[in-house]
């Protein structure tokens, strides 16, 4: 079966081979990549030429031509896609930064200018897997993965399912933190836990193993609550006010000044640092000698970006430092891999996936992507039944969905009208004149 990665010049895609080699099953014969930075996608080659040295079967790795190319028999793709790079990034976090309000890759005003660019994009890629590979499973990494995934489904319908690695990451660090082994999470028969939201925005609001509930505990400890990340980024305090784990990305709604005072006038956002760190890293690799060196290269790199992850929200919330476990990487590719196993064996696995809501949140509409438990098999992904939320999740939730389906809107109709909407409905926009200032900056390339 032939795996497609679109993106496939970008520098987490050896996390997605290394977990392809080690995978048992074995259920990819070749691995097409397709980047529109020639480069870039050279030098992730080199990297996977390492990682399958020395390894008895080594998934066979060729570079695409063109888009069409790569899609052409493809049994699954991967959508990895930055549309403006990491120049794009820079200038979402800097234009709403310039006028008091948050900038993020994924939330608030940044979130909404990079999903105004890149749906169009997504778009015109779903419609090439539809006229080329009609049969393919697209799983969707691009950022911002709520809004993209909904965009595609128009197209695509449930054949496009977005993964992020954040949901299972609090999933396993709230039950390491619970005393129980995280592997006893993939038993069904022993383990459930129920997580709802969109992308970016969710809870996990019970964790149940052997038929105990272990986060009413969890909750009550807190030299556990302080053992892991969310503990420690939301505080014990918090914690126990809201009953339930927030996935990280909910401390820029929870702790919004603190958060904005951390990154207002900061010398370096995110986006920079990475601009900076990957275009040394791509300039030194191709003048490196050999696959060894690349390699090398690409580790100490890929280590030097998880110890930093999230930095302006650790420092908001008392300054910490990402524990070992952590920093392993990966986590979606994991999460890419039991996804297409689940759908190749009829598996029946459970994992968290964004898909169409179905009954799942009654007061969202069917087709709205919603992030949330579901069973894996033949047919995709089925969202599970959860408990109802509390007004307070439900009133956020839907506050941000009419934010993500004005921006799909937007994109897909050039409507200004839907973009003002989208930016100045979004709970960390607090004006349309704001708002409207910021999408006229980013249209003029400020």
């Amino acid at each position: 079966m032939r795996l497609t990665i679109l993106g496939g010049g970008g520098f987490r895609v050896p996390l997605v081979y290394r977990a392809l080699l080690d995978d048992p099953g074995r259920a990819v014969s070749e691995v097409v990549l397709h980047d529109t930075d020639p480069r870039r996608v050279a030098v992730i080659a080199g990297v996977l030429e390492r990682l399958a040295q020395g390894h008895p079967a080594p998934v066979p790795v060729r570079i695409a031509d063109g888009l069409d190319e790569a899609l052409e028999g493809a049994g699954f793709v991967f959508s990895a896609i930055r549309v403006g790079g990491t120049s794009g990034r820079i200038r979402d976090e800097r234009i709403p930064l310039s006028e008091g309000v948050l900038g993020q890759e994924t939330v608030g005003a940044g979130g909404v200018l990079y999903g105004l660019r890149t749906i169009p994009v997504a778009l015109h890629i779903a419609e090439r897997v539809a006229a080329l590979a009609p049969d393919a499973w697209v799983i969707n990494f691009t950022n911002p993965a709520g809004m993209v995934t909904e965009a595609m489904s128009q197209v695509l319908g449930d054949r496009v399912i977005g993964i992020c690695d954040s949901p299972v990451g609090l999933v396993r660090r709230a039950a390491r933190a619970a005393g129980a082994d995280p592997a006893a999470l993939a038993d069904p028969g022993r383990a459930g836990y129920d997580y709802v939201g969109l992308n970016h925005l969710g809870w996990l609001r019970s964790l149940t193993l052997d038929g105990t509930d272990l986060l009413p505990g969890l909750l009550a400890d807190e030299d556990a609550l302080g053992s892991f990340e969310e503990g420690r980024l939301f505080g014990a305090d918090w914690l126990r006010t809201l009953g339930a784990l927030p996935n990280e990305y909910l401390h820029y709604y929870y702790f919004r000044r603190e958060t904005l005072d951390s990154v207002r006038d900061t010398r370096e956002t995110r986006g920079e640092f990475l601009d900076q760190q990957q275009g040394s890293f791509f300039e030194r690799a191709a003048a490196a000698d050999g696959p060894e060196a690349v390699y090398a290269l690409w580790e100490r790199t890929r280590l030097e970006r998880e110890e930093t992850y999230m930095a302006h929200s650790r420092e908001a919330s008392g300054g910490w430092q990402r524990d070992a476990h952590d920093l392993e990487g990966g986590g979606y590719d994991r999460v890419a891999l039991a996804l297409m196993h689940g759908i190749l064996a009829d598996t029946g696995t459970r994992l968290i996936l964004n898909v169409r809501n179905g009954t799942t949140v009654p007061q969202l509409a069917p087709d709205a992507i919603v992030e949330t438990v579901c069973e894996v098999g033949a047919q995709g992904a089925r969202p599970l039944p959860c408990a109802p939320l509390r007004e307070d999740q439900l009133g956020l939730m839907l506050q941000v969905k009419a934010v993500e389906r004005a921006t799909v809107e937007a994109a897909l109709f050039k409507d200004c009208d839907a973009a003002l909407r989208a930016l100045a409905l979004h709970p960390l926009v607090d004006s349309p004149t704001v708002a409207a200032r910021i999408l006229e900056r980013a249209a003029e390339g400020a």
